[in-house]
C-alpha cells in the first residue's frame, strides 16, 4: 500500500531534497521503518524511547490532517493513498515589540487561548501540539 509523505525542509537532507516521498506500511510505525530503509536516519529524527516506541515530543505527525496522537500514535492505521505530513513543532515565545527601538505594535494581532498566537492581518500562526494544519 502506497502512502504519500510530506517532508519538512529541515528533514529533506535525509530524502535527497525531496519534499514528497512515498512509503509503505499498515501503521505509522511500519511506515517509519520503511522510510528509514530508503532514507537512512530519518526515523531517528521522528521517534524516541525503547526501540523507537514513541514520537519525539517536538514532532507532529498528521494522517490526512488528523494528529496521530489522537489516532493511536505510532499504531495509527494507514490505508492506501493516505497522506502523512511530518511537521516539526515550532517553539518560542513572545516579545513585547515595544522593547525594541523603532518597533511598533502589529495591527490586528490576537491571541488564540491555549493554542497559537496569531500575528497581523495575514493571520500568521504558530501551531501547538494537537492542532492540525489547515483546520483552524
Amino acid at each position: 500500500m502506497a502512502v504519500q509523505v510530506r517532508v519538512p525542509t529541515i528533514l529533506r537532507t535525509y530524502t535527497g531534497g525531496s519534499k514528497l516521498v512515498e512509503g509503505t506500511g499498515d501503521t505509522v510505525a511500519a511506515l517509519f521503518l520503511d522510510l528509514d530503509s530508503r532514507y537512512a536516519g530519518l526515523r531517528g529524527r521522528l521517534v524516541t524511547g525503547d526501540n523507537g516506541s514513541e514520537l519525539h515530543r517536538f514532532v507532529n505527525i498528521y494522517v490526512n490532517d488528523e494528529d496521530v496522537r489522537f489516532l493511536g500514535g505510532l499504531d495509527a492505521k494507514l490505508s492506501d493513498g493516505d497522506e502523512v505530513t511530518i511537521l516539526p513543532a515550532v517553539a518560542g515565545g513572545s516579545v513585547d515589540v515595544g522593547e525594541f527601538p523603532g518597533s511598533a505594535e502589529v495591527p490586528g494581532s490576537a491571541e488564540v487561548p491555549g493554542s497559537a498566537e496569531v500575528l497581523g492581518s495575514e493571520g500568521l500562526a504558530v501551531l501547538s501540539p494537537g492542532m492540525s494544519p489547515g483546520r483552524h
